[in-house]
């Protein structure tokens, strides 16, 4: 578990793990609305050496980033708006993981035998205004989470 004081621990949590990334991990951002997934996000992808602006993927569902902007490519996915799992073969994510990476913003909309090798991350508002974040890590995680 890490308590996170503010959006700049936030993000730079993000940017360690961004450090960290490689081509087929998977990382599903699980918390209410305001828990800060969008800041870690934009943390991950600051780590993978992108310096642009990181607007929520909520109405594009999939916002691609690709190099030369960052070190691997990396799909942002928010599934807030799918209402039917049907519908997600039809995103293409699978696709991205061939050679790049994904994070994952309601993943709880995929079936949990996708997430499996995954890194399952939790924000969760305290009572003081603080974050907590905590995990569950896949086989693909061992000895790169947690962060020391």
């Amino acid at each position: 578990m890490l308590i996170l004081e503010n959006e700049q621990a936030t993000l730079d949590v993000g940017r360690k793990l961004g450090a960290l990334l490689r081509a087929g991990d998977k990382i599903a951002l699980r918390g209410t609305l305001g828990a800060g997934k969008t800041t870690l996000a934009r943390g991950i992808l600051q780590g993978l050496d992108y310096d642009g602006e990181v607007p929520s993927p909520t109405f594009a569902i999939v916002q691609p980033y690709e190099p030369p902007e960052t070190r691997i490519p990396v799909a942002h996915v928010d599934l807030y708006r799918i209402d039917d799992p049907e519908e997600i073969p039809e995103l293409g994510l699978e696709d991205a993981l061939v050679d790049g990476a994904m994070i994952v913003e309601w993943p709880d909309r995929m079936p949990d035998s996708f997430w499996t090798d995954a890194l399952n991350i939790e924000l969760e508002i305290t009572g003081e205004g603080n974050r907590r974040l905590t995990w569950t890590a896949g086989d693909a995680w061992n000895k790169r989470w947690p962060l020391t």
